[in-house]
């Protein structure tokens, strides 16, 4: 049911593949543009839910890292509840200030180049050595915390470009890699998407290597979308 005139109105509900990472766009979004002001209580965890489409479990995952994050914070009491402390741009922990173009030139370029390499990797007749780093680099990634997990992370996705065999799509990816990283780099690391993402880079692993192309092509753009999606809502 439509909400005109309510502020929920301008909450899109979340569409599907990166739930956690969407809702945390989305409240971010929510955030910025005054919905929940600053220093007020959130509303309900059932109501929020409801018109972001998501379940209460996955919008208490969000909320619990926005809180961790610095954003949020939980009161106790007759007036507990959520709390809006600061919108992204004031309580960011990031090192400087990003230009908005150039985040969105790096996403729109990532999601031709890694899906094309992800893809190309599938169609490759790969040698067991391949198949053995690619591999290596997925447990290295998963086994990672939170200082390394950042440059294991850009080492798996370089790892799946060398397999093309194509060097100008290796230095592409290479690249790009190096940009995103610096944009990850200004926003926090939340566990529930590191988390999520290792399931994906599993996957993504098994496609490859099963030589599923279509497959392989479309779960790296799943997968790209959910960084764009955290990238969008803390640095947009």
């Amino acid at each position: 049911m439509a909400h005109f005139g309510h502020p929920y109105a301008v909450l899109r509900p979340v569409r599907s593949g990166n739930m956690f990472e969407e809702t945390i766009e989305r409240l971010l979004q929510a955030f910025k543009i005054g919905i929940f002001p600053v220093g007020e209580k959130l509303p309900a965890e059932r109501e929020l839910a409801e018109h972001l489409g998501v379940s209460r479990a996955t919008l208490r995952e969000a909320l619990a890292e926005l809180q961790r994050a610095g954003y949020l914070e939980v009161r106790r009491g007759r007036y507990g509840g959520t709390y809006l402390l600061g919108t992204p741009g004031a309580t960011r922990p990031g090192r400087g200030e990003v230009d908005p173009q150039e985040c969105n030139d790096v996403l729109t370029f990532r999601a031709v180049v890694e899906p094309a390499s992800a893809e190309l990797a599938a169609r490759t007749d790969l040698p067991s050595s391949a198949r053995g780093h690619l591999q290596a680099c997925l447990s290295d990634v998963q086994r990672a915390d939170g200082e390394t997990y950042r440059p294991r992370d850009s080492r798996f996705h370089i790892a799946i470009a060398e397999m093309t065999g194509c060097p100008s799509l290796i230095a592409a990816v290479a690249e790009t890699r190096a940009r995103v990283s610096a944009l990850l780099d200004e926003i926090p690391l939340l566990t529930t998407n590191l988390e999520h993402a290792n399931r994906q880079h599993e996957a993504l692993t098994g496609a490859i290597l099963a030589g599923d192309a279509a497959r392989a092509k479309a779960l790296m753009i799943d997968h790209l979308e959910g960084t764009a999606s955290l990238l969008r809502g803390f640095l947009s």
